[in-house]
C-alpha cells in the first residue's frame, strides 16, 4: 500500500508528466529608477551593469532547482522599471538605445525576455511617455527579447484616449515595420487598462515603483492538471466541479510557491509573489479551452463559454488562494487564440469571434491576446478595439489587455506560424464599419462614479 508521501510524489510525478505541469516562469523584477542620469550615455551603462550584476545566476539558479526537484521552469525572465521614468531624466528624444540595451543585457544574462520597455499614460502622458510610445516599432523590430506595454487607462483614471489612438497608430506601424513577418513585432507588444506592477508574465510584464529593489516572481501553469481534475467528475454537479478545480490550483501553486521561495532565497532576493494564472500552449494537454469543454461545452465560444469561464477562474483562485499567502499579477485564466491549440482550433473553425473574445475577456486574466487580425486593418480600427477591452477592464475594475498582431500580407482565415511558445493563429475578422470619427475625438474618457473609493 502506498503511503500519503509517496502517493503525493507519483501524483506529481504524472502531472509533470502526463499532464504538462510546469513553472512557466521565474521572473526577477528589477528598480531601475537608481539609474537615471542625464546623460543617456551613461544611463544605459547604469542599466546594463545593474541587469547583468543582478540577474547573473538567475538561469544558473533555475537549472539547479529544476535538476533538485524534477519540475520544468521553462522561462527565466527579466521585468524592469518602465523606462520612460528613466529615460526622462535624459537629454535623448529617442529611446531605441534604451531597448537596445536591455536587449543586450537579457542576452549577457541568457533569459527568455526583459519586460519593461513601458510607459504609464492612464490619465495623460509626459514627454517622456510621449518618446517611448514613438520608438516602440523600431524597438521591437530592432531587439530580440525585449516587450513593451503601455497602460492607457484605469478605474480610478478612466481612459486616457489620446494614448489609445496613439497607440493603434505603434501598433499598425510596428507590424508595417515586421511586414516580412507578418507583423510579428507586435506580438511583444500589450496596452493594458488597470495593468499590475507584479506580472510575471510576458509580454507585459514591468517592476513597478513600489517593489522592492530586486525580487522573485513566479507563473505556474497547469491546465492539463486541471483538466485531468475536472475528468473524474464527469456528469457530477458544478459544486463538485468547482471542488476539484480548488485543488488541483491548490497543488499548483504549493509547487510555484515552493519555487519562488527556493529561488529567492538562493539568489539573496525578495520572494514577490505567485501568480496563478492558467497559461496554455499549443501542445496538447496544455489548453484551457479543453478545460472548458471538459465542463460540458461542444466547443469553445459556444453559449455557455462564459459561464464556464466564470466558475473555472474564481475555483482557481480560491484555490490558489488556500496555498499562497503573496498571490499576485493576473491570476486567472489566459485566453490566447494562438498559444492555445483549443482556441487555435476553435477560431480556424469560425467557432468563436472577436465578440466572443471581448465578453470572455469580462471573466478572464487579461483580453484580446495574441489575435491574428488582417494585415490591412486601420490603426483607428485598433485603437478602437483597444478601447472597447479598456472599457470592460476600467468598468469592472479588472485588468484587461490587447495584443493584436495585424497579419500583414494575410487575409482572414490564412494561417500566422509565429513558433515556440506563440504558436499559430488563424486571421480573425474584425467588424468593417469604421471607428474613425469616434477615435478622432481624442482626450480622456472619465472614470467611473464607482471608481471613487476613498
Amino acid at each position: 500500500m502506498l503511503t500519503d508521501s509517496n502517493a503525493n510524489i507519483l501524483e506529481t510525478i504524472q502531472m509533470i508528466e502526463e499532464d504538462k505541469l510546469d513553472i512557466r516562469t521565474v521572473t526577477m523584477g528589477i528598480s531601475l529608477l537608481d539609474c537615471a542620469d542625464s546623460d543617456g550615455e551613461k544611463a544605459r551603462q547604469k542599466i546594463y551593469d545593474k541587469i547583468t550584476s543582478r540577474a547573473e545566476k538567475l538561469v544558473e539558479v533555475c537549472a539547479g532547482i529544476e535538476a533538485e526537484l524534477g519540475i520544468p521552469i521553462i522561462n527565466k525572465r527579466i521585468s524592469v522599471t518602465p523606462i520612460a521614468l528613466v529615460a526622462g531624466a535624459s537629454s535623448d528624444t529617442d529611446y531605441v538605445e534604451f531597448a537596445k540595451t536591455l536587449d543586450a543585457a537579457a542576452k549577457a544574462v541568457d533569459v527568455n525576455f526583459i519586460g519593461g520597455f513601458s510607459a504609464l499614460v492612464d490619465k495623460g502622458a509626459t514627454p517622456a511617455d510621449e518618446i517611448l510610445m514613438s520608438s516602440i516599432p523600431r524597438a521591437l523590430c530592432e531587439t530580440d527579447v525585449v516587450c513593451s506595454s503601455v497602460n492607457i487607462g484605469s478605474s480610478r483614471a478612466g481612459i486616457n484616449m489620446s494614448a489609445v489612438k496613439r497607440m493603434g497608430e505603434v501598433i499598425r506601424e510596428t507590424a508595417d515595420l515586421s511586414a516580412d513577418q507578418h507583423g510579428f513585432g507586435c506580438s511583444k507588444l500589450v496596452v493594458f487598462a488597470n495593468a499590475v506592477s507584479d506580472n510575471p508574465f510576458m509580454a507585459g510584464a514591468f517592476h513597478g515603483v513600489q517593489e522592492a529593489d530586486t525580487v522573485i516572481s513566479v507563473g505556474v501553469s497547469g491546465p492539463g492538471v486541471i483538466k485531468r481534475a475536472l475528468e473524474k467528475v464527469r456528469g457530477e454537479s458544478f459544486d463538485e466541479c468547482a471542488e476539484a478545480i480548488k485543488k488541483a490550483a491548490f497543488k499548483v501553486t504549493r509547487m510555484g510557491q515552493l519555487v519562488g521561495t527556493m529561488a529567492a532565497k538562493r539568489l539573496g532576493v525578495e520572494f514577490g509573489i505567485v501568480d496563478l494564472s492558467l497559461a496554455p500552449t499549443a501542445e496538447v494537454g496544455d489548453s484551457v479551452a479543453h478545460v472548458l469543454e471538459e465542463m460540458g461545452l461542444e466547443t469553445v465560444g459556444t453559449h455557455g463559454t462564459v459561464a464556464a469561464l466564470a466558475l473555472l477562474n474564481d475555483a482557481v483562485k480560491k484555490g490558489g488562494l488556500m496555498a499562497c499567502s503573496h498571490v499576485g499579477g493576473l491570476s486567472g485564466s489566459f485566453i490566447p487564440i494562438s498559444e492555445d491549440i483549443g482556441m487555435i482550433a476553435s477560431a480556424a473553425a469560425g467557432k468563436i469571434s472577436l465578440d466572443k473574445l471581448e465578453a470572455m475577456t469580462a471573466i478572464c486574466s487579461v483580453g484580446l491576446d495574441m489575435v491574428a487580425i488582417p494585415g490591412g486593418t486601420t490603426a483607428s480600427t485598433i485603437s478602437a478595439m483597444i478601447a472597447d477591452e479598456a472599457a470592460i477592464g476600467v468598468m469592472n475594475h479588472k485588468t484587461t489587455a490587447v495584443r493584436l498582431i495585424p497579419a500583414v500580407g494575410l487575409e482572414i482565415g490564412d494561417m500566422v506560424e509565429f513558433g515556440g511558445l506563440l504558436g499559430r493563429a488563424p486571421v480573425m475578422p474584425a467588424h468593417s464599419p469604421s471607428a474613425e470619427a469616434f477615435i478622432a475625438r481624442t482626450g480622456r474618457i472619465p472614470s467611473p462614479v464607482h471608481g471613487f473609493r476613498n
